[in-house]
């Protein structure tokens, strides 16, 4: 099953943030890194395939459209996950994915759940969190808890809406990688909003690198991430080195001075 983007535009207002974006078939199994400064669209493309913006163009999972179609018809196929942490009741966190599992899966016996919330607990190493109550989470840990409830129904799309924001590294790597397994063994798609551009690096298949005069980059990362792309997009000047053991890395030397042309190649 592959993602499918089309002549896909969004709006912010009377303002134009996303053109006509249409993408090469994105296949199960694929990571895509979803990258560029504020105010790019980012969080806005991942809400429009959720179905919880307006857009033009469409996007499809397979032969299920998702772009106008309300989350709730969508939920057995797309799991979506806002920057925004899950809300602090008191509800232990067992009982919150546990709940999630149900709402996803109504169709699985209750010893079936029970396996399912399990499984991502330990998945995500979170195992010593799942009696404690989500008031009481700090906020990284109710983020690793957001993104449990994202997984546990194991849905064939995840739009992960910076899901590393408030961890500390550990847990980054530890989130990632959890991530790009699951798409590796699951074959499922995760498009992945991210600032950090070397985790983008680690962990994706794929980057879609988007920039501020409307103009988009996708494919594997070595070909997207250049210094070119990098000042159009982020106004820097950067380098890309590679470490000891051949990964590469984002070195960011400074800001422009001055604003780059919208043409600048």
């Amino acid at each position: 099953m592959s993602l499918l983007i089309e002549g896909l535009g969004l709006n912010y207002g009377v303002r134009n943030i996303l053109q006509d974006l249409t993408l090469p078939a994105v296949e199960a199994g694929s990571v895509v890194g979803l990258l560029g400064p504020n105010g790019v669209g980012k969080s806005s493309l991942l809400r429009a395939i959720a179905g919880l913006q307006a857009c033009q163009g469409k996007a499809r999972l397979g032969d299920s459209t998702l772009s106008g179609v309300p989350p709730w018809r969508q939920q057995v196929q797309v799991a979506y996950l806002p920057q925004q942490l899950p809300q602090a009741v008191s509800l232990l966190a067992y009982e919150s994915l546990l709940a999630a599992a149900r709402a996803r899966c109504p169709q699985l016996a209750s010893h079936e759940l029970t396996v399912r919330v399990e499984t991502i607990l330990q998945r995500l190493g979170i195992e010593h969190l799942a009696l404690q109550r989500m008031d009481r989470l700090s906020g990284g840990q109710r983020q690793l808890l957001g993104l449990a409830q994202a997984l546990v129904g194991e849905p064939q799309l995840l739009l992960l809406d910076e899901p590393t924001s408030a961890l500390d590294l550990h847990w980054q790597l530890r989130v990632l990688d959890c991530v790009a397994e699951r798409c590796r063994t699951e074959r499922t798609i995760a498009l992945v909003a991210c600032h950090d551009l070397n985790l983008a690096l680690r962990f994706c298949s794929h980057l879609l690198l988007l920039a501020p005069d409307g103009a988009y980059r996708f494919g594997a990362p070595a070909e997207v991430l250049d210094a070119q792309w990098l000042r159009r997009a982020y106004a820097i000047e950067a380098r890309i080195e590679h470490c000891s053991l051949g990964q590469p890395l984002v070195l960011a030397d400074s800001p422009l001075l001055k604003e780059v042309s919208p043409h600048a190649q």
